[in-house]
Order: C-alpha cells, then structure tokens, then sequence
C-alpha cells in the first residue's frame, strides 16, 4: 500500500476519504483495556482507511503531570502504537503538542460550544467529583479540544469506548453549530454546504469496555491500587499468566449461552477478554468451553493472553531503549500532520473573518 500522502486541495469534506482520527492519553502504564478498547481495533482500520494516531498530551496535562514522567509516557503510548502493528509510514503518528492547530482550533470551537452543553457531560462531573471548583478550566473544556483533535483533520470516523460517545456527539454539535454559523461565509469560500463533516462513531467489538480481573463491575484501570486488577501491556509472559490465573471468578461453570452471562459480572468479562484476543464473539467462545469449568477456560485464556499480549511488551521495551529513533518517529508524524492541520486552520479564519497574511 503507498504511503499516506495527504491532499492539500481546498475543497469541500466530498475530497477527503474516510479518514480515522483517535488518540490515547500518556498518562501511564498503558493496559488490556487501552489494548482491546482501543489500539488493536486501530492497527485493524489501517486497512480500510487512512489513519492519524495522536499521543493526546494537551489532554494529559488538564491534571498536573510531572514534567519528566510526561516525556516517558509518550515515548511509552508511541512504542504501544508501533508495537502493536501500527504503522508510521503508512499513517501518521505524532503527539499533539507538536502541531499548534489543536490549541487554535479549540479557541475557536470554545466560541462554538455552549455552556450547557459542556455541563451535561458526565466524564466532567465523575472526574471532578464534589471538588469541582478546584478542577482546571482544561478538564472543564476537555471536549472541546477532543472536537477540534478530529475535526482539524476532517476526520470522518473515529474509534471510540462507549464512555467517549457523548463526547463524540458534542463534537458533531459543534460541527452542526460551526456549519450552521457560518454557513453564508462556508459557501463563499467554495466550500458547499457545510465545512467539518458530522464525524461517526466506531463502536465495535465484544471487549471494548474490559473491566477489573478483581471486580467485574469496575473499568480495569491504572489507577487501581492493585496490580492484579489489570494486565499492564509491558507485563512478561509469567505476570500474564499469574494475574489471569487469579482474577475472580465465581463457583458456577461457564454457560453455554451468552444470556447466561447477564448476573455474571466476572465472567462475562473474562469471557469478553478471550472473545476479542481471538477475533471471535463471546458465543463462539461459549459453544467451545460452556459447561466447563473455569479453571479449564482460565488454561486456555493464560496460553492465548500469553501469545498475543507478550510479543507486545517484548517489542516496547526494545523501543523504548532507542529514544531517538521514537522522537524522529513523532517528529515525522507532527510534520505530516501539520501539512492537514495548516490548511484547516487557514480556511477556518476565512471563514470567520479574520485576517491573515
């Protein structure tokens, strides 16, 4: 396949292919559930699409980070990207900071964006909790930069967890309102009817949201105090199979029916794990270990996780010894993108009015 080149015709969205934008946080220690929610199905839209993979680290810093540990993490999430199967050759992969058109264009959106509408989002109100008067402006106005993250690029898709979807609704609201505002102006300028295009979701896949190995009702997470409640992706082939071989299960046997699962928190997930490992559907998986025993389902889950998962934290940590060649990676990625994002940006202020050279 040739190498993404990007167009830089001015013209309207019907000149863009079907174009991916997503991104992941550098906030550390990079999971099963950054891997299966997100970077795997990534790796799989290269076939179909032309991608653009950001490392979100204006999204980082909307809580403190430390300085050096920041730096590390995004090395991290773009060792992730490439071992994983992502390619920066055929796609781009940078991190955010480097091009100055996610900050521009989120100035303008948060011109867009009504109050209200950033009230209602729920991430917002979990991550700040009863302390929401010491929170930053930035984790208040999160979404509004994520908008601008996919619309600088006109992305017309993007892989999203069911807990991004609302944001990814407020971006096609600011899209609408953009589109509609200016609409006079948009058609001036040789653009049709509408400028950003009103961006999908991708939501697919039976492990896009993998919970706790401890407690199935939770999200796995980084921040949980316990290590055995997520495989971490730089985790060797022993902690895999230890932490698989300890997540909490219940007494009963695997169903042989995916209705079976519904009361069954742990299963499911585990059951949900080896389902997307493998490329199949949480049915499947039953119709060849229902009936059994977990302990026999937990055999085959450690060989599988082992297989696909080792191979991974292997290949980041030999990328991660060669600091250089992963800047020059981002480098690479930033000024690609930023070809896409300047022109975004310029027949944006056309279409505003304001003056440029």
């Amino acid at each position: 396949m040739a190498v993404f080149a990007p167009s830089l015709r001015r013209s309207p969205m019907a000149a863009v292919a079907e174009r991916v934008f997503s991104g992941v946080q550098p906030t550390g220690n990079l999971h099963l559930g950054n891997y299966l929610g997100a970077i795997k199905r990534f790796v799989a839209l290269q076939e179909s699409h032309e991608c653009i993979y950001c490392v979100v680290d204006l999204h980082a810093i909307t809580v403190w980070q430390d300085p050096a540990e920041l730096k590390r993490h995004i090395r991290e999430v773009t060792a992730a990207f490439i071992a994983c199967g992502i390619d920066p050759k055929r796609h781009i992969v940078f991190n955010q900071s480097q091009v100055s058109g996610h900050a521009e264009l989120a100035w303008v959106f948060n011109c867009v964006a009504r109050m209200g509408w950033l009230n209602r989002m729920t991430q917002f109100k979990e991550k700040a909790g009863k302390d929401r008067e010491n929170v930053s402006l930035g984790l208040f106005a999160y979404p509004s930069l994520m908008a601008a993250d996919i619309l600088l690029y006109r992305a017309t898709h993007v892989p999203v967890g069911e807990d991004q979807k609302q944001h990814l609704e407020l971006t096609r609201d600011i899209a609408q309102k953009f589109n509609t505002d200016f609409g006079p102006s948009i058609a001036e300028n040789g653009f049709g009817e509408g400028y950003f295009p009103l961006t999908e979701p991708l939501i697919a896949g039976p492990a896009t949201r993998v919970m706790s190995l401890r407690d199935g009702s939770k999200k796995m997470s980084k921040s949980d105090a316990s290590d055995m409640s997520r495989i971490n992706l730089t985790d060797d082939a022993d902690a895999i199979a230890s932490k698989v071989r300890k997540a909490k299960t219940d007494p009963e046997p695997l169903p042989s029916e995916e209705e079976g699962l519904k009361a069954r928190p742990e299963a499911d997930n585990l059951v949900g794990i080896y389902a997307a490992l493998s490329d199949t559907t949480k049915q499947a998986v039953l119709t060849e270990y229902g009936g059994g025993q977990f302990s026999t389902f937990k055999m085959a889950l450690v060989d599988l996780a082992v297989a696909k998962l080792g191979p991974i934290g292997g290949e980041m940590q030999r990328l991660m010894g060669d600091v250089s060649a992963i800047d020059a990676i981002l480098k690479d990625g930033a000024d690609r993108a930023r070809v896409i994002a300047d022109q975004t940006i310029r027949d944006v202020k056309d279409i505003v009015g304001m003056v440029r050279a």
